[in-house]
């Protein structure tokens, strides 16, 4: 009896999802690097101004913030893609070795 294709083996996993803590760990570097760049946009602007400008320094802090957790997250995902890819390709090449060639 032959096997179905797409009825997932043993040896090969049912989702090319990342794992779970991999997900969180990138949640979490996207909400501190966002949370560093909106600190750093504020203290930079606020620092510069002469006058108060608490509104200025809380609108580019906000900005900053945005524009951080931003590039943040396209790193995480080509990282969590890039991981999944190599996941995928090794179940890929165990799924295919014979059995005893080793």
């Amino acid at each position: 009896m032959a096997s179905d294709p797409a009825v997932p083996s043993a040896n090969i996993p049912a989702s090319a999802a990342p794992p779970l803590i991999a997900r969180v760990l990138a949640v979490l570097a996207i909400l501190i690097g966002g949370l560093c760049g909106g600190l750093i946009g504020f203290a930079v602007t606020d620092i510069s101004c002469t006058d108060g400008c608490t509104g200025a320094a809380s609108a580019v802090g906000l900005a900053s913030a945005i524009g951080c957790a931003v590039g943040v997250a396209i790193v995480a995902v080509l990282a969590l893609r890039a991981m999944a890819e190599w996941r995928a390709k090794e179940a890929m090449e165990r799924a295919h070795r014979l059995p005893g060639a080793e």
